[in-house]
């Protein structure tokens, strides 16, 4: 898969959650991919959301390993 290729796939992934997100008043945007690490900024109300850090694991994370299983980890960045 060339990098271009991996870049539309995670956004793909990002695309199927965003509704989710967007309904309880958040957002995700993707920042970088490096190697086999993505990497996303939460916004709106997911900033400040206890259970951020769940939805970035069992949400996020699932959903890009679903579109790129070789994806190894998701992580939020600031």
């Amino acid at each position: 898969m060339t990098a271009q290729q991996i870049h539309d796939k995670v956004e793909e992934a990002l695309e199927e959650i965003r509704p989710f997100l967007i309904s309880d008043g958040g957002n995700i945007s993707l920042v970088a991919i490096e190697g086999n690490t993505v990497k996303v900024k939460l916004e709106g109300t997911c900033i400040d959301c206890t259970v951020n850090q769940m939805t970035l694991k069992n949400g996020v994370e699932a959903t890009i390993k679903k579109y790129v299983p070789h994806i190894s980890a998701v992580i939020e960045v600031k």
